[in-house]
């Protein structure tokens, strides 16, 4: 057998694999556009109802105590891990992994030169403790409105001390509308 009929018998046979793992990475990847999609959704209609029953500080509170039970109901429902994170987070514990770092500033500069924040999105399958597990993430763009209430530059007395107080090591001020705000972050295990 010639070397050029044994490389084309290769690449034939690896066809149905390549087919088939892009097949069910775009099933993840839908699975994880409708977690980000119920995760924004009801964080956004949690917050909403707060701002308008007791204003930003209200919904500082709201953000602390609703936010995990909103991302783990969502995890439940599409059997995978989400949550959100940011280069400047405001809670620790949504502190950026190394690839999500690594995404995030490739969002940046995506924005940065242009990019409409809102399309901005990212998947890869990697290799975790010998586990191949699918990752995805969706650039969260900072809008004006309620956003820039609690994440701007400029903050209220009452909202800048409710922050210090709840979050005293909070790094996520200071944003200007269409820029970055964070990412929505998926895990799907992918074995």
């Amino acid at each position: 057998m010639s070397l050029r009929l044994l490389t084309a018998s290769l690449l034939l046979a690896a066809l149905p694999l390549a087919s088939a793992a892009a097949a069910d990475d775009a099933e993840r990847a839908a699975e994880a556009k409708a977690a980000i999609k119920g995760l924004a959704e009801n964080l956004g209609a949690t917050l909403k109802s707060a701002i308008a029953t007791g204003g930003p500080v209200a919904a500082i509170d709201a953000c602390r105590v609703s936010a995990p039970d909103i991302a783990a109901a969502q995890a439940k429902a599409h059997r995978l891990e989400i949550g959100r994170t940011a280069l400047k987070v405001r809670n620790p514990e949504n502190a950026p992994d190394a690839w999500e770092t690594k995404v995030l500033e490739s969002f940046a500069a995506k924005i940065d030169a242009g990019a409409d924040p809102a399309t901005v999105a990212y998947a890869e399958t990697v290799e975790v403790g010998g586990h191949k597990v699918f990752r995805f993430m969706k650039a969260i763009p900072m809008a004006a409105e309620p956003c820039m209430a609690c994440h701007g530059a400029e903050l209220k007395p009452e909202v800048a001390a409710e922050i210090a107080k709840s979050y005293p090591k909070d790094q996520a001020t200071g944003f200007v509308p269409g820029k970055l705000r964070g990412a929505f972050t998926v895990k799907i295990a992918a074995d």
